[in-house]
């Protein structure tokens, strides 16, 4: 696959690598943004043009959820383009509750900080409800994108909200969620900064309803749709078949949404597939293994053959960097 690459869309620094290349393999591509957020510390604004240039490209975007800026840095390094921050996750890493708004805008904003600091790569961040009515919104946008979001998801429940793979969600009027993304539009740092819509419409008054939410979200202004907890695969493709702009699956393991492989997402035309709270089953799965082992055997020396070393967390933590004064 080639792509017809725009100058005006790319950080300097990117355009400087494709010199005067206008076309380019998707995988050249690739490889020259991820040199460009490999190379040193990205401020935010050229955060937002890659996420921006990384929505225009065509094909899939596949990414996780990360809980803390640790699982972020592990995910930068695996290779992914971008990152997302839900509020389950941080809810349960930060505060050890479940996602039913014991997390504020304050824990959400510290999160982002701590995590954006240490990322080269966008990261797109869970902004609930926005926290309120029209000024909250505004706030909690502006707020996010300060501590280094590069775009945030908003939806359209009933504040406060639930997680939208729990019962007895509810949803407010779509007019008054197209105010709230009129509202968040206005307050976003730049036009690179992502806005996705999400309706949780789907189990409140059926698919119906929830593909007509996101397309006049999206008709708005919004950059991406994204209809929470379809219940089949033949419904992720009617979604895919119904909506017209960039989409965003949300393939939870255990919710209410079959597991579809990231390349048949990419068939239906899907933009964007998220694991979004996985990194969190594992690292809990690994931890209680370890934990059950050293509570037997009183040492984790035999166990943890095999597994990262400290050597390769002191690597990934840029320890002789820090050390010398050398960290970008």
């Amino acid at each position: 696959m080639w792509v017809q690459v725009e100058f005006a869309d790319l950080p300097c620094q990117v355009d400087n690598f494709l010199g005067n290349n206008r076309f380019c393999s998707q995988s050249a591509f690739d490889l020259v943004v991820q040199r460009f957020l490999m190379d040193r510390m990205v401020s935010y604004e050229e955060k937002n043009r890659v996420l921006r240039v990384l929505l225009k490209r065509p094909g899939i975007i596949a990414s996780l959820g990360v809980h803390d800026a640790f699982s972020a840095l592990m995910a930068e390094q695996a290779g992914f383009e971008m990152l997302f921050l839900g509020g389950f996750g941080t809810s349960a890493s930060r505060l050890g509750l479940p996602d039913l708004n014991f997390l504020n805008l304050t824990d959400m904003e510290t999160a982002v900080g701590q995590i954006s600091s240490v990322l080269r790569v966008p990261l797109i961040v869970d902004a609930d409800t926005g926290h309120g009515g029209l000024p909250q919104v505004r706030h909690t946008v502006r707020r996010l994108a300060s501590a280094g979001a590069s775009g945030i998801l908003l939806e359209d429940q009933v504040f406060p909200k639930r997680c939208g793979h729990f019962r007895q969600k509810q949803v407010i009027p779509a007019d008054e969620m197209r105010a709230k993304l009129e509202t968040a539009m206005e307050a976003r740092p730049d036009q690179d900064f992502v806005i996705i819509a999400r309706t949780d419409a789907r189990a409140v008054h059926g698919l119906e309803d929830a593909i007509d939410r996101v397309n006049v979200y999206c008709q708005d202004g919004a950059d991406v749709a994204f209809i929470e907890a379809p219940e089949s695969r033949d419904e992720l493709l009617k979604v895919a078949q119904r909506v017209r702009y960039p989409l965003f699956a949300n393939m939870l393991v255990g919710g209410k949404t079959p597991i579809v492989p990231v390349q048949d997402l990419e068939t239906m035309g899907y933009k964007f597939a998220v694991s979004p709270i996985e990194t969190l089953m594992v690292c809990g799965d690994a931890m209680r293994s370890m934990m059950s082992v050293f509570r037997k055997e009183g040492r984790l020396d035999h166990h943890l053959l095999g597994k990262m070393s400290f050597e390769e967390i002191k690597d990934l933590l840029k320890l002789d960097q820090w050390s010398s004064g050398n960290h970008a």
